[in-house]
């Protein structure tokens, strides 16, 4: 016997046909969403029913209030981390998302400092390879993300000092090269102040305080092999859905 989903609750499914008219373009960002004495009116619902529709909507980045206007629809800032962009990887896409750019903006040797020596385990002042790139999308800069890597894999893969995009980003040009396969990782999400080299990237002041994600990779032998500090951009949020059942 087949299940039967249950029907939304009316502030959900009302809330649902706004989003759709978001995601088609009927509304734009920044234009009103109908209030709640309008929801009663167009929907035949209670009041207590269209009071919970803003706040919904609001919750999953579909709408903000604004001082004088009220609440407006919007579209959420999501956010495809290093990590995910790996998972897009090796699920078979580009690791870029459909409306999405990116801009390598450095690719060059560098002394390490104490902590990228710390996370790829060489000394300090020894060469690695600096990658930085800025990922964009309709809704403005997503992350300015910077990745480090050790300097002798230069040899075996000089892309990786050349500033163009990588088919295979740098986990897939590694793995390809030396068969040493990102095995495992660990994020670290902070809040940071944005340095100045970064900030005109990000497209803020220096010492802006936003979300940061820094990501450690370790191969399948537990030798690292990237450490990467993203950036993100200023209003951009970090989260994550589960089912629970």
């Amino acid at each position: 016997m087949s299940e039967v989903s249950a029907p939304l609750p009316p502030y959900k499914r009302i809330a649902a046909k706004i989003k759709a008219q978001i995601e088609s373009g009927e509304l734009q960002p920044g234009d009103p969403i109908p209030s709640a004495r309008e929801i009663m009116r167009a929907e035949g619902v209670s009041s207590a029913t269209a009071a919970r529709v803003a706040p919904t909507l609001r919750a999953e980045g579909y709408a903000v209030t604004t001082v004088g206007v009220g609440t407006v629809a919007a579209k959420p800032k999501k956010l495809t981390a290093g990590a995910d962009r790996l998972s897009l990887l090796r699920a078979g896409s580009s690791g870029i998302n459909d409306n999405e750019r990116v801009e390598i903006v450095g690719a060059e040797l560098e002394p390490a400092t104490q902590e990228v020596a710390d996370a790829l385990g060489v000394e300090a002042g020894a060469e690695v390879i600096r990658r930085r790139r800025r990922y964009i999308d309709d809704a403005g800069v997503v992350t300015v993300s910077t990745t480090w890597i050790a300097g002798q894999l230069a040899e075996l893969a000089p892309e990786l000092l050349v500033a163009e995009p990588l088919p295979k980003m740098t986990f897939g040009l590694i793995e390809e090269r030396t068969g040493r396969r990102a095995s495992r990782r660990r994020d670290t999400v902070a809040l940071r102040p944005v340095p100045e080299e970064i900030a005109g990237l990000l497209e803020t002041e220096p010492g802006t305080v936003v979300l940061t994600m820094t990501n450690h990779y370790w191969d399948q032998e537990g030798e690292p092999t990237e450490y990467a500090v993203d950036y993100l951009g200023v209003g951009r949020d970090l989260s994550s859905e589960y089912d629970l059942d």
